[in-house]
Formats: structure tokens, C-alpha cells, sequence
């Protein structure tokens, strides 16, 4: 059986694949369940997606926000990020560096979002910290490509 490839997803794409559950990221929600994903998590990238899934343009009421966390959450790897967090490239949103720091500790293979601070540093970090940054319609075509051997992504 081969390794599930370790994957950092971004707030956006974890929300796209709960909430709107069509395409890519239906797709990618349905191999973290089959296991051939792991999502990696930590208490930071957790705090926002449930900020994020209260948000009132959503409508979701706190039993169908449990819903989603809990179709989620027991698929991820929590890693806890050390303090000082590593050295990553300098991004223009905050809010992004906390996935970056993930990305680093938990030893990713990629991380994919459609966050455009994020794609800026893509070449950046993948010099410096060996990680891949990625759009979940890249990941989902590179990664249905070859499924067996992911070639694309680095396995470590």
C-alpha cells in the first residue's frame, strides 16, 4: 500500500471541499476519507477554519458546522508547531504564514491553495523549505495522474 501523500490545504480549499463538495475538491475530500491524503492540521490552521465555517454568508448552523469539522478533522495529522516557528519565505498576508510553518514541521509534500500571497512565494519556499506550493486544480491533476507513485511530489 502506498504512503497517503501529506498535504497542507489551505482554509479555502478544506471549506471548498466540506461545504461546496463538487469537482477537484470533492474529489480531493473523497481521498483524505479513502486515505490516500493525509491532511495535516495544527491548532492555528484548525482556529481559522472554524472561524471561517461560522461566517453568517455560509448559513451553517453550529450542528451542520459539527458535521463538516467532524467529516474532517479525524482524517488530519495535528503537528504542533514549535516556538519559534521555522524560518519561511516572508509572504504579504499573516494569515498565510502559519500554513507555511506547517508545511515545514510537518514535513508536507505540498501545500495547496488558491491564495494568491501564497502562489506569489510558491518558487520561493519550494527552494527553501523542499515543500510545494500549489492550486487544488494542479494537485488534483498531477496527483490523478499517477496515483500510485504521485511522481510529481516529493515523497520523504
Amino acid at each position: 500500500m502506498n504512503l497517503p501523500v501529506r498535504a497542507v490545504l489551505d482554509t479555502n480549499v478544506v471549506l471548498s471541499a466540506l461545504v461546496f463538495r463538487g469537482g477537484a475538491a470533492g474529489q480531493l475530500r473523497l481521498n483524505w476519507q479513502r486515505g490516500q491524503v493525509l491532511p495535516l492540521v495544527s491548532t492555528v490552521t484548525v482556529q481559522e477554519l472554524l472561524r471561517v465555517l461560522a461566517y453568517p454568508k455560509f448559513r451553517l448552523s453550529q450542528a451542520e458546522q459539527d458535521e463538516l469539522l467532524a467529516d474532517y478533522l479525524p482524517y488530519a495529522e495535528t503537528v504542533r508547531i514549535p516556538q519559534p516557528p521555522p524560518t519561511v519565505p516572508d509572504c504579504r498576508d499573516l494569515q498565510d504564514v502559519p500554513f507555511m510553518h506547517l508545511a515545514v514541521v510537518a514535513k508536507a509534500q505540498v501545500l495547496v491553495s488558491g491564495d494568491g500571497d501564497l502562489l506569489a512565494v510558491a518558487a520561493e519556499f519550494e527552494r527553501a523549505c523542499a515543500c510545494s506550493i500549489v492550486p487544488l486544480n494542479v494537485f488534483s491533476q498531477n496527483y490523478s495522474a499517477d496515483q500510485t507513485k504521485n511522481r510529481h511530489l516529493k515523497q520523504r
